[in-house]
């Protein structure tokens, strides 16, 4: 038996958690108990990716988003975008600029670590819950609290800045635990170049004239948008790249058409409400599909 001290309390008062927890052995053994990071190895046949922590249903890319979807336990990936700063630091930005998520304005880039310690994220009126303003977190700051404990999915959204982000993870040994996203087939094929996880994303649009087959050697994760005609989603599922996820899912009649036609993970805004809904029309998949890593007593 394992007491695990962790954060809980989503207003604007933090507090401490303590759970009782029976700990994993093996490769699911996260890092606190002594074992390996975790890794893609341990992901299950059918994966699902909270997209930005999940949008729908916490302040998308905070530290306390994140925390909750980890916590939660209704995704075995975590993703996160990713921007550079003036001075070369990553942070957790979809946006280039601040004006849609935060209560400053301008762009990401024109920023220090510094002045970015100012900034406040603005969480949308949507959400449920009620939670507190906190300055966007960096990617080192994510990487050292995640890293190794959930599989991480993190998308450059500058490409310059694929060094830098290379650089981050394998400084902490979790190549085998991140996967690197872009839209762009070059810059996947850099980071597959630099021995890290490599995710291509593509939308509608792109895959009618896609040949995804010619990514299968170097694309670890085809990322389909689920908008796509049924014979593109096939063509995908059947290019030889080793997992198709489908994004961005927000309902089950989206996720179930998607899993139907073959893919074998979903990254959703809303992986709560997902993993609340029983999958119909699909054998051998439970409505979450998760692998109990922290079972609580």
């Amino acid at each position: 038996m394992v007491t695990r001290t962790v954060l809980t309390g989503l207003t604007g008062l933090t507090s401490l958690t303590t759970l009782a927890l029976t700990a994993p052995t093996g490769p699911l053994a996260p890092l606190e108990w002594g074992g390996g990071p975790l890794t893609v190895k341990a992901l299950p046949r059918v994966a699902y990716t909270a997209h930005r922590g999940g949008a729908l249903e916490v302040p998308e890319n905070s530290m306390s988003g994140l925390m909750a979807a980890y916590e939660r336990g209704t995704a075995e990936v975590i993703d996160v975008d990713t921007r550079m700063l003036r001075d070369g630091t990553l942070v957790a930005m979809h946006d280039a600029t601040l004006d849609r998520t935060t209560t400053s304005t301008g762009p990401v880039r024109a920023l220090t670590l510094r002045e970015s310690r100012d900034v406040r994220l603005r969480p949308g009126r949507a959400l449920p819950g009620s939670w507190r303003a906190e300055r966007p977190p960096t990617v080192a700051e994510i990487l050292d609290r995640f890293g190794g404990r959930v599989v991480l999915m993190l998308e450059a959204k500058d490409p310059h800045s694929l060094r830098a982000l290379g650089a981050l993870i394998r400084a902490r040994g979790l190549t085998r635990s991140v996967f690197v996203n872009s839209n762009e087939p070059a810059v996947a094929l850099r980071a597959h170049r630099m021995g890290l996880l490599a995710q291509l994303w593509r939308t509608r649009q792109q895959m009618l004239g896609d040949r995804p087959e010619r990514w299968a050697d170097f694309v670890d994760v085809l990322d389909v948008d689920h908008k796509a005609r049924d014979r593109d989603l096939v063509r995908a599922v059947n290019s030889g790249v080793p997992r198709v996820w489908a994004h961005t899912v927000t309902t089950p009649k989206q996720r179930d058409r998607a899993l139907r036609l073959g893919c074998d993970g979903v990254i959703t805004d809303a992986p709560g409400r997902l993993a609340r809904t029983p999958v119909k029309g699909v054998k051998g998949v439970s409505a979450a599909g998760l692998q109990s890593w922290w079972p609580v007593n």
